[in-house]
């Protein structure tokens, strides 16, 4: 018996490049997603810092302290203002969780930046600011402890800077007095740059605060 082959059925020439033309689209779009998200890359780190601690003549003749020479110890605080991450708290939603902005770091950390703003307007006051290693007897030392220091939410439309900082005076061994200086300085947008700046700008009102505070000190001359 005799058996004709078996053949493929051909597809409409229409049907067929339909087809082709799906299929290529569809590659072409596999093709374009794979791309975009090779080109995707990972979000850079913004760094933060005060700026400049440029002179002021409105800071120093507001904030002039009689003190010769003063001892300014690092400033100290908790675990986590020893790194350069920033945090906010949303005061309105719930203020007891402590928050780190995902892409925002210090460029050092709160506990060195504090440190070195203080130092920087104790000395435009007049005084000649010593670090430990160079205290003499007689010198006033000053030590100081941030509780507080971070960017709060009051509400979604507004927020702020605020440093809580302890202060305290020794001289000879002795204190002299402590006292802690609490500053809020309004956020003037509700990011992370704008948490630093009022952070920045907390942090030079308490500077004054405390050039203010020491010059009211009784003081012995040794």
């Amino acid at each position: 018996m005799h058996h004709t082959p078996t053949q493929t059925p051909t597809l409409p020439v229409t049907v067929s490049g339909t087809l082709r033309r799906l299929l290529l689209a569809a590659g072409t779009g596999a093709a374009l997603l794979l791309a975009g998200c090779a080109s995707e890359k990972p979000a850079q780190n913004t760094t933060f810092d005060f700026g400049p601690a440029a002179s002021s003549a409105q800071f120093v003749q507001a904030a002039r302290a009689p003190i010769a020479a003063i001892v300014v110890g690092d400033v100290t605080g908790s675990a986590a203002l020893d790194s350069e991450r920033m945090f906010y708290r949303l005061n309105y939603s719930d203020p007891l969780q402590a928050r780190a902005y995902a892409n925002s770091r210090w460029s050092a950390t709160p506990l060195q930046m504090v440190t070195q703003r203080l130092k920087s307007r104790i000395a435009q006051s007049g005084a000649k600011v010593l670090s430990v290693s160079d205290a003499s007897d007689g010198v006033p030392i000053l030590r100081l402890e941030i509780d507080d220091f971070s960017h709060h939410f009051d509400s979604q439309a507004s927020s702020h800077g605020q440093l809580v900082l302890r202060a305290s005076l020794f001289q000879g061994h002795k204190l002299v007095d402590q006292k802690t200086f609490d500053r809020k300085t309004p956020a003037s947008s509700l990011d992370a740059g704008g948490g630093a700046r009022a952070l920045a700008g907390a942090t030079d009102t308490v500077a004054s605060d405390v050039i203010a505070w020491l010059a009211t000190l009784p003081l012995k001359k040794e």
